[in-house]
């Protein structure tokens, strides 16, 4: 860390966001809750996507219903989120508490992963337990780490906005995001180096180092970040506001379902390609474990540069929505990109479309979480986040789970025997699956554009009123 700020402001993006009350060092600190969440993403989405679908034989829509399981906690972000707005405990904390007792839910969901994956695997004396065993408590160890990422991550950005101006919010996201593609992409480069010789007891070292890391990690993070506060005490009465006020007064505001709708679309447009895109480059490609799981950095490399462009036109005034709805132009051609590599057998063209998948999820990701933070009252900064978190998630989980069983079932309807080595059948499985992720981008482009109209006739009129 101490590198990282020797380099300055012009070296490291969104330095600028420091002030002397709240210096970059702490804002890092702060920020490593986003480093713990990308290494979580990285090995259930990434590697251990690709290990139970590859080398397990786990079927697609088995694993895609795993990795969508978090979808149950996911629509309970904006009541997480509300929460955290008028937690108060003794110690005058809001949302420090979240943080930490989500941590535990991702340490307790890596604890007993490897146990499941041996059930999975036969290995070892677990491999006499039926099959449904491991398959249930790979899924609750998915739920539980699932449900740890939201609560993290939604009371984490909550605390960063508090501690930072209101014109300083869009830079906040880009770092956070930042960090969060920092952990990914170091995570899978980590990953991708232990598993080069893959074996069991190999994957189940990774997810154990995974879990002491997320308690590290997240315990400096925390460390002296939110000030105590005497009038957030449960020692102080005071009435409660209830939810369904909070979120009828949220939703209020114009436009507020479309909006959602948006962020909806795009997010499902983008994240059914999350359970697919390694194997993909396992089943038709030929890659390897190790190989695929570095296709996550390279994603994350593009939602990088990504992060940093959007951060700087929203923080010069550029409307959000244009930023979300360029990430979804950039998405047709990506994943175009990605259904070439198949006929073609080109590589490159893979990796190309995976970059700009990154680049367009994080410049649609950015836009639409700073438009949303742009229209919350200060007192429900958290209720805010957790409904664009809870919409994201939420589809991020659709999709993934569809995505599966789609692939699944386009390949039984082949005729050609994909066991036996027929390739065709299993690329039409993944086509259609990056076909539709297409169509709701068109989508997400058309329900934009009133919002874009809109924006542009109020820029008309202010710049009518300034002439006059």
């Amino acid at each position: 860390m101490q590198s990282w700020l020797s380099l300055g402001p012009s070296y490291l993006p969104f330095a600028d966001v420091a002030t002397p009350d709240l210096p970059l060092s702490r804002l890092l600190r702060l920020s490593l809750f986003q480093v713990s969440v990308g290494m979580a993403l990285v090995l259930l989405v990434g590697t251990l996507n690709r290990v139970m679908i590859v080398e397990l034989n786990v079927p697609a829509s088995i694993v895609g219903i795993m990795l969508a399981l978090p979808l149950v906690i996911a629509p309970f972000r904006a009541f997480i989120g509300f929460q955290s707005d008028n937690h108060k405990c003794a110690l005058g904390w809001r949302r420090v508490p979240f943080i930490w007792s989500g941590t535990l839910y991702q340490f307790g969901g890596f604890a007993f992963m490897p146990m499941a994956l041996l059930v999975l695997a036969g290995k070892g004396e677990s491999g006499n337990l039926p099959l449904w065993v491991g398959q249930c408590s790979a899924a609750l160890s998915f739920l539980l780490v699932g449900a740890g990422i939201h609560i993290v991550q939604t009371t984490g950005l909550a605390l960063a906005t508090d501690l930072t101006p209101q014109e300083s919010h869009p830079k906040v996201v880009g770092l956070m995001y930042v960090m969060l593609l920092f952990g990914m992409i170091v995570s899978s480069l980590a990953f991708g180096a232990a598993l080069q010789d893959f074996s069991s007891g190999r994957l189940i070292q990774v997810i154990q180092s995974a879990a002491l890391l997320t308690m590290i990690l997240n315990g400096l993070a925390m460390w002296k970040q939110e000030t105590r506060n005497p009038a957030n005490s449960d020692l102080v009465p005071g009435p409660d506001p209830s939810f369904q006020e909070s979120w009828q007064n949220f939703c209020a505001g114009e436009d507020a379902v479309r909006r959602l709708a948006i962020v909806g679309l795009g997010t499902m447009a983008f994240g059914m390609a999350d359970v697919l895109l390694e194997p993909f480059g396992g089943h038709v490609l030929g890659l390897t474990v190790s190989a695929t799981t570095r296709l996550t950095a390279l994603v994350a490399l593009g939602g990088l540069v990504g992060f940093a462009y959007a951060a700087r036109a929203c923080g010069k005034g550029g409307n959000p929505y244009s930023i979300a709805r360029a990430g979804a132009f950039i998405g047709i051609p990506a994943f175009l990109f990605v259904m070439s590599a198949a006929p073609v057998g080109f590589p490159v063209l893979f990796l190309l479309g995976n970059l700009l998948i990154g680049l367009g999820g994080a410049l649609f990701a950015h836009g639409t979480l700073t438009a949303t933070m742009n229209r919350a009252p200060s007192d429900q900064i958290g209720l805010a986040l957790g409904s664009w978190g809870a919409v994201q998630a939420t589809a991020v989980g659709i999709g993934m789970a569809l995505s599966g069983i789609i692939r699944d079932v386009v390949n039984s309807l082949q005729t050609i025997d994909v066991s036996q080595g027929g390739t065709e059948g299993m690329v039409t499985g993944y086509l259609a699956v990056y076909s539709i992720e297409i169509g709701l981008l068109i989508i997400t482009i058309v329900v934009s554009l009133p919002l874009l109209q809109r924006r542009r006739e109020q820029n008309q009129v202010k710049g009518t009123e300034l002439y006059s």
